[in-house]
């Protein structure tokens, strides 16, 4: 493929290890601020059969991803009856790890669900958190989803090839935002394909998927990655042109290359997963399984996966296990590569 970057070509050749910031006072007063809500979730659903009574847990505000996969959740397990009492409880507050602490507070209680992934991995070791989620009991990875590399309509920047160029010239010439420090973890593997040093890159962190679409839109940021579903109402008005989806492979009734198509190998996805607290029995465990497997066949759930484009995955069990320590080391790699 004409343009496609060497091997020797793309990532930088010596790279010195760089030591994870702790972002320690943040966090100490976020933790103060969750053990209200711990207490909440405590006695809301302790003691009783997982059947009858269910508290699923969102780190972060409502309306965000993680709180509409709880939501949705809740719903598909009302309308078909799998629990007589199911709450949603949003937990905010560091990336998530507010949430991860406080349930690993509840070990032993089975009648506790908490929404994860990415996001919430990589928020572990950016902020350096004293849980972490092998303090917690990995249940599912249900879904993932997907990047665009996006730019405005009206940028020169035809191809990623043209964008990859550009930036590769002059690494802060070209602005990039994103949705999250997912999005900044999908810009940095990027550079590294491309041979640029992340430390050297301009990035501006944008306060979810609308505000970075709008720092785009008003010439803030040259360029940005962002959740396909977040952006593609936008593509799709003209407004904003993809130029690669981050994807293993082609994805059927998306017609957008993916980069590694473009010579560019980064396959980073967004997963969400379903946890459970630890120390609870192999009977409870395989109960709580089953519970969201069957979640997941019901009519709802599967509106869901096509309203939101979700792409399914599911993972359980000693594949799950491998997958999370996988993904632990990459995403601790492109950390120290960013320098934070």
């Amino acid at each position: 493929m004409t343009g496609t970057p060497l091997e020797s070509e793309k990532r930088p050749i010596s790279k010195s290890r760089r030591t994870v910031l702790r972002i320690v006072g943040g966090a100490i007063a976020a933790t103060a601020i969750g053990v209200a809500g711990y207490g909440s979730v405590s006695s809301a659903a302790t003691g009783q059969d997982i059947r009858t009574s269910m508290t699923i847990i969102a780190p972060a505000d409502a309306g965000g991803g993680w709180d509409t996969v709880a939501r949705e959740m809740q719903q598909a397990q009302k309308a078909n009856g799998l629990i007589n009492n199911v709450q949603v409880v949003n937990m905010p507050g560091a990336g998530g790890t507010i949430a991860l602490g406080n349930l690993s507070m509840l070990e032993g209680q089975p009648n506790n669900l908490m929404v994860g992934g990415t996001g919430l991995l990589a928020a572990t070791i950016q902020y350096g958190s004293s849980a972490t989620l092998d303090d917690i009991a990995p249940l599912a990875v249900a879904f993932e989803e997907y990047d665009v590399v996006v730019v405005p309509a009206d940028s020169p920047h035809e191809s990623l090839e043209d964008l990859v160029s550009a930036w590769k010239a002059d690494p802060k010439s070209i602005p990039w935002t994103g949705g999250g420090s997912f999005d900044q973890l999908v810009v940095t593997d990027l550079a590294l394909e491309a041979g640029i040093d992340p430390v050297d890159t301009t990035y501006i962190s944008s306060d979810g998927g609308g505000e970075a679409i709008q720092a785009l839109l008003n010439g803030t940021a040259g360029a940005a990655t962002g959740g396909y579903a977040d952006n593609i109402d936008q593509i799709e008005s003209g407004r904003l042109r993809a130029l690669a989806l981050v994807a293993e492979e082609p994805i059927e009734g998306v017609d957008i290359p993916t980069a590694r198509e473009q010579g560019y190998d980064i396959t980073l996805t967004n997963w969400r997963m379903l946890a459970a607290p630890a120390g609870l029995s192999d009977d409870d465990v395989d109960g709580l399984t089953d519970l969201v497997l069957e979640t997941f066949e019901t009519p709802e759930w599967r509106d869901a996966i096509e309203r939101y484009h979700w792409n399914e995955r599911l993972i359980t069990g000693d594949e799950l296990d491998e997958f999370l320590a996988d993904e632990h080391t990459r995403i601790e790699q492109l950390y120290e590569e960013m320098g934070i």
